[in-house]
């Protein structure tokens, strides 16, 4: 027998299989993530107000009340969406957070329109499909199934759909509401984006669960001089001057070490390890810098989980082609650890750089905010669940290289867990790139997990 329908016989069939949503959540969740791809919400050209529109106006055909939904944001164009699914009042609500807005898109970039959603070959292709539509869809779909089918949770379920995630800023939905409305988000804790499944060959290997994340530093290295006449030319030349220190930073690196997130990264990746590091990775979970130094020179990624970094980005120098400089800058990212303060940081720069000519000063920082502690209850629920789904794909806490919405939630006291269930190719992320696109099998059944997740995080102990 068959367990799903071919999708190239069939292609817009609901998928009949195990671990998957009942046939109309799925058609819903398919027109609903339709809906929002094809609704242009890019960070710099799009808006986000129509998507929770959008949304807002299911939301009702559904059943929830106006008075258990909030739109509204920093300007008219960028507002958020927050509704509320009422439970017993037992617990403190859980918060499910998903951002409306996209990395922009170029036409020419892709090989497909990026702003039409198009099924594919096993893929649903179109741009905020992995980030972070399908999460948008599936707190969505998954709360107007909890309403048809009578799901009363021990606590609150509130649904945030924000603004602004991918660039920051002043519009930026979460900081804004937790500056104006932050009752409305008050929660014991939240699941977020930041998490993903990781596959290897279409081999499930593990359900990542994002527990922390660095935090975003811009450092300006600036030299200034007189300059002059390009003819006489003297020792003392900016450009010469931010070049060596250029030279030195990156010949430099931050020291390696674990954290009690990374750690237990570490020891999870030694078991399911298929790359021949599974010795180095359980040794570096112990904080072994032997073996930290080997698998920081193996992987990009984890040199990045071991320790804070800073790289030059962008440059700009000169004034004309006839003439010594005046100006030479260098802008100096940095991704920097949970734990490592911006004294620390600035600190070891100004002893890199080793030249007082060349100021350091900070152009942008966001704050820094706190690991989450590993939850033992969302920690069992995900494991179970995922057991479930996928026999022997484990759990890996992890934390995040980049940065998400969470790093604000943190800051301000509401621990978060990026979470999803969507499994992807570990070397075909496209998040952010050309024809970013999810598998049509990962995504409905990351909606199922999600639906089961939060079912047993609320449904009484």
């Amino acid at each position: 027998m068959l367990r799903f329908l071919s999708l190239a016989i069939v292609p817009f069939a609901c998928i009949a299989a195990a671990n998957m949503p009942p046939e109309a959540d799925q058609k819903l969740a398919r027109d609903i993530f339709k809906e929002v791809i094809e609704i242009k919400s890019g960070f710099t050209t799009g808006a986000t107000t129509p998507v929770v529109e959008a949304i807002a106006k299911r939301l009702r055909a559904a059943g929830f009340s106006s008075a258990d939904m909030f739109l509204g944001g920093a300007i008219p164009t960028k507002a958020n969406l927050v509704v509320r699914y009422r439970g017993t009042g037992k617990r403190k609500p859980l918060l499910l957070l998903a951002h409306t807005d996209v990395v922009e898109a170029k036409r020419e970039d892709w090989s497909v329109d990026p702003f039409t959603f198009l099924e594919k070959d096993g893929y649903y292709y179109g741009r905020g499909s992995s980030d972070d539509k399908a999460q948008v869809t599936a707190w969505v779909e998954n709360l107007i199934r909890y309403r048809r089918e009578g799901f009363q949770p021990d606590r609150d379920l509130i649904v945030a759909l924000t603004a602004d995630e991918e660039g920051g800023g002043p519009y930026n939905g979460v900081d804004w509401l937790i500056k104006n409305h932050r009752d409305l988000i008050d929660a014991e804790f939240a699941l977020n984006e930041g998490g993903r499944g990781s596959m290897v060959n279409g081999k499930r290997l593990s359900n990542d669960m994002q527990a922390a994340e660095k935090w975003y530093l811009d450092v300006r290295l600036e030299v200034r001089n007189k300059g002059g006449h390009s003819s006489l030319p003297v020792p003392d030349n900016a450009i010469y001057r931010l070049a060596g220190a250029l030279v030195r930073l990156s010949q430099f690196a931050f020291p390696l070490k674990v954290t009690d997130v990374t750690r237990a990264y570490f020891a999870g990746m030694a078991k399911i390890d298929t790359t021949g590091a599974k010795a180095d990775l359980q040794a570096a979970s112990t904080g072994d810098p032997e073996a930290m130094k080997r698998i920081a020179a193996a992987s990009p990624a984890w040199n990045s989980m071991l320790r804070t970094t800073c790289v030059a980005t962008m440059l700009e120098g000169g004034h004309a082609t006839n003439a010594l400089p005046q100006l030479a800058a260098a802008n100096v990212n940095c991704r920097v650890q949970p734990d490592d303060s911006l004294d620390y940081v600035l600190g070891e720069l100004k002893k890199t750089v080793a030249d007082d000519q060349v100021k350091i000063s900070i152009s942008n920082k966001e704050e820094n905010s706190p690991a989450s502690a590993l939850r033992p209850d969302l920690m069992r629920a995900m494991a179970k669940i995922s057991d479930s789904m996928w026999p022997g794909v484990i759990v890996l806490p992890t934390m995040s290289t980049g940065a998400t919405d969470g790093r604000s939630l943190r800051a301000t006291g509401i621990p978060t867990y990026g979470v999803q269930g969507f499994f992807y190719e570990r070397d075909d992320v496209r998040a952010h790139g050309r024809d970013e696109r999810i598998g049509v099998r990962s995504f409905y059944e990351g909606q199922e997990f999600l639906y089961e997740l939060v079912k047993t995080l609320s449904a009484g102990q």
